[in-house]
């Protein structure tokens, strides 16, 4: 069943970029390759330094989730480099690969079990890196739609009237920041745990609770300045504005389980630009790939070295001493049941 499952989402992804990339292409085949080489070569360099600032503020705060995880654990042995660099190639495979969750988990669990941790502790890191992601979605997307309810308004042809209406919108904002306002008054209250299912919903102490809710939207505001760094002054509708609209392209492409959110993004990013001709077209396209670059390829490009490297590191250490042991973890982790993940990682790794 599990297998007719991954199966099945895989299909999914790959229908999604093909529909995608379909329509996507009705809207930009009347673009010519000078027109987009035009665009890039009009970026002042200054941009391209800032877009590439952008990427290294999101990467550290990618970093930092894993770093929240390890004291939620109550571990403090493993050093910031060694976390800096599995967090790096974590996300560099699993943004490209897709299915962030499970691809991030086995990278996770082959790293950290290297250093001590058990199968346990590494479920309980993924589900809070996971939970700290959602979390920082939830925040800046509440914001972002309380401050300008207009915004869902680009995407009319996309969504139904009742979610581009600016009151139904604000109302889904407030609605979004009470999510976050009660998790906040769970962790500083200690409320009891939630309980769905297989799911189960600790809140974290106060102290792991402020670092996500500053680590979540530093990462997501460092992607988003990427693409506004790269777009020109002319079609640039001001951050807010380029914050909400790259939230719902990388949510919806996350969601669609594309590989790399191919096609995915480009469409619901074109589509909430509103763009009307070539000359708008080619400098957004610009912008859209140099993201790509920066966040997805590049990243995807040295996370396949450092993997054949640690592998390699590893394999001739394999008869060295294992790894220090670390402190047992918390039974339970916002937002997944760390005992069903390692089932997962365990069957997965053999």
């Amino acid at each position: 069943m599990k297998k007719v499952s991954e199966v099945f989402w895989g299909l999914i992804g790959l229908a999604a970029v093909a529909v995608s990339c379909y329509l996507l292409w009705g809207q930009l085949k009347t673009l010519s390759w000078a027109s987009i080489e035009a665009a890039f070569a009009a970026i002042p360099l200054h941009h391209f330094l800032l877009a590439a600032l952008s990427t290294l503020i999101a990467y550290a705060a990618l970093a930092w989730y894993d770093r929240i995880a390890l004291l939620h654990l109550g571990v403090r042995h493993i050093s910031w480099r060694f976390v800096s660099l599995c967090s790096f190639t974590t996300y560099a495979l699993s943004h490209n690969i897709g299915a962030s969750v499970f691809s991030g988990a086995l990278v996770r669990y082959r790293a950290y079990t290297s250093k001590g941790l058990s199968a346990a502790q590494v479920a309980v890191l993924v589900a809070l890196c996971s939970f700290t992601f959602g979390l920082g979605t939830i925040l800046l997307g509440g914001f972002v739609l309380v401050y300008d309810p207009n915004l869902l308004a680009r995407l009319d042809n996309l969504l139904p009237a009742v979610l581009t209406n600016p009151a139904t919108s604000r109302l889904v904002g407030f609605g979004l920041l009470g999510f976050v306002a009660l998790y906040v008054l769970g962790s500083v209250l200690r409320f009891r745990p939630l309980t769905i299912r297989n799911f189960k919903i600790e809140y974290p102490r106060p102290g792991i609770m402020v670092r996500q809710l500053i680590a979540a939207p530093l990462e997501l505001l460092g992607a988003a300045g990427i693409i506004y760094f790269a777009l020109p002054d002319a079609l640039n509708p001001g951050f807010i504005p380029v914050l909400g609209i790259f939230l719902a392209s990388f949510s919806v492409a996350l969601a669609s389980h594309a590989p790399g959110g191919l096609g995915v993004f480009e469409l619901v990013f074109f589509t909430a630009m509103q763009l009307q001709t070539d000359a708008e077209k080619a400098p957004v396209l610009a912008a859209v790939l140099i993201f790509r670059l920066f966040y997805l390829i590049i990243p995807f490009a040295v996370a396949i070295v450092v993997v054949l490297l640690f592998e390699r590191s590893r394999l001739s250490n394999a008869l060295g001493k294992d790894g220090k042991a670390a402190p047992e973890p918390p039974l339970v982790a916002p937002g997944l049941d760390n005992h069903v993940i390692e089932r997962r990682l365990e069957k997965k790794a053999v």
